[in-house]
C-alpha cells in the first residue's frame, strides 16, 4: 500500500539525525539546484522542507546540491570562485542562503556541487592548489555547507583527485559528506569523462572518504529504462548502498530522460532488488515533473513512494 506524501507544518530536527538521514541509503532523495532564478521569479526551496512524510515527519528531500561552483581567473588575473556566473556573495543568492539555512535546520544537507559541463575548475585547482584550495575551503565554511559534490567532467589525474578528496576529509573531518558523480559507464566500466579510473580511485586510500556516487545514468551514458545500467555497477563491485541513482527530472534538462512513471518502476525494482538501494538524484530541481515548474517537489513525492515496500 501506498503511503500518502504531505505537505505539512515544520519539525525540527538535529544535526546529528540529518547527517544519518543522509548516510542511510535508501530513503536519499537528492536534488540538484542550478537554476535559482526562472524568468526572473526565484526559485524557493521551502517545499523541499515543508513537504513531508506523515509516516516519519521528515522532509522527503533528504539532499541538495547547490549548483554550480566554479574556479577560475578573473580577466586581470585574479582568481575567484562562482556560482553560475556571480560571486557566492552576490546579493543575488541572499535569499537562496537563508533558505540554506532552513533547510539544514529541518535535517536537509545542503552541498556544493563543483565543477559539471563548464570544464576547468578542475584544472585550475589542481594546477595551483596553493591558489585556488584556500579558496574552496573558505566558501565551504563561510556558507556552512555539509559537503561537497565532486562533477569531474575533465581529463585529470588519478593522484589529484585522491590528493583532494584526501584533503578535504583532513580539513573538515569525517562528518563532512564527499560525493561525486560519474558517469555511469564510470562504473559500469571504467571509463567516462575524467581521464582517470573510478574502480582505482574507489579501491585507493582515499576511496573510503567517498561517501556514495550520483551516478549520471542519462546523456548517453546509461539509463533508468531498466535496471540494467544500475545493475552493471553493482556487479563490478561497487556497493549499492553508495550508488544512487542519478536522473534527468525533466526532457528540457538534458539528454536521455526517461519518463517518469517508467523511472519509478526501475527505482521500485531497485529497492526490491537491493535492500540497500543507495537512493535517487534529481538534475534539477526547478522544473522537475510530473508537476513542472508549478509543482517541482513533486518529483521528490513520486520517487519518495517508489522507494517504499510495495511502491
Amino acid at each position: 500500500m501506498r503511503v500518502l506524501w504531505l505537505a505539512s507544518g515544520l519539525l525540527a530536527l538535529a544535526t546529528t539525525q540529518a547527517l544519518a538521514q543522509a548516510s542511510s541509503g535508501t530513503d536519499r532523495v537528492i536534488y540538484y539546484y542550478q537554476t535559482q532564478y526562472n524568468n526572473g521569479n526565484y526559485v524557493s526551496l521551502a517545499p523541499m522542507w515543508q513537504t513531508r512524510n506523515p509516516a516519519t515527519g521528515k522532509p522527503v528531500v533528504t539532499d541538495v546540491m547547490i549548483a554550480a561552483f566554479h574556479l577560475g581567473f578573473n580577466s586581470d588575473g585574479t582568481p575567484y570562485i562562482h556560482l553560475n556566473d556571480n560571486v557566492p556573495s552576490d546579493s543575488m543568492f541572499t535569499q537562496m542562503w537563508q533558505q540554506v539555512k532552513v533547510l539544514q535546520h529541518y535535517g536537509i544537507t545542503a552541498r556544493m556541487m563543483l565543477g559539471g559541463a563548464a570544464q576547468g575548475s578542475y584544472q585550475d585547482l589542481f594546477s595551483q592548489p596553493t591558489v585556488f584550495y584556500p579558496i574552496l575551503k573558505q566558501t565551504i565554511r563561510t556558507y556552512h555547507l555539509n559537503g561537497i559534490d565532486l562533477d569531474i567532467e575533465e581529463i585529470v589525474t588519478l593522484q589529484d583527485v585522491e590528493r583532494l578528496i584526501t584533503r578535504l576529509h583532513d580539513d573538515f573531518g569525517p562528518n563532512f559528506i564527499i560525493s561525486m558523480s560519474p558517469v555511469a559507464t564510470d562504473l559500469e566500466y571504467g571509463y567516462g569523462l575524467g581521464g582517470f579510473n573510478y574502480k582505482d580511485l574507489y579501491d585507493s586510500p582515499a576511496g573510503k572518504y567517498i561517501s556514495w556516487f550520483n551516478v549520471q545514468f542519462y546523456s548517453g551514458f546509461g539509463d533508468m529504462n531498466s535496471t540494467t545500467d544500475y545493475d552493471n555497477c553493482i556487479a563490478n563491485g561497487y556497493p549499492a548502498n553508495q550508488v544512487v541513482a542519478g536522473m534527468l527530472t525533466s526532457s528540457s534538462n538534458g539528454s536521455g530522460f526517461t519518463p517518469i512513471n517508467t523511472a519509478e518502476a526501475t527505482v521500485t525494482a531497485l529497492t526490491t532488488q537491493y535492500s540497500n538501494f543507495g537512493g535517487v538524484a534529481g538534475w534539477e530541481y526547478f522544473d522537475s515533473l510530473p508537476g513542472g515548474i508549478s509543482d517541482p517537489i513533486s518529483w521528490a513525492i513520486g520517487f519518495g513512494r517508489a522507494m517504499q515496500p510495495g511502491g
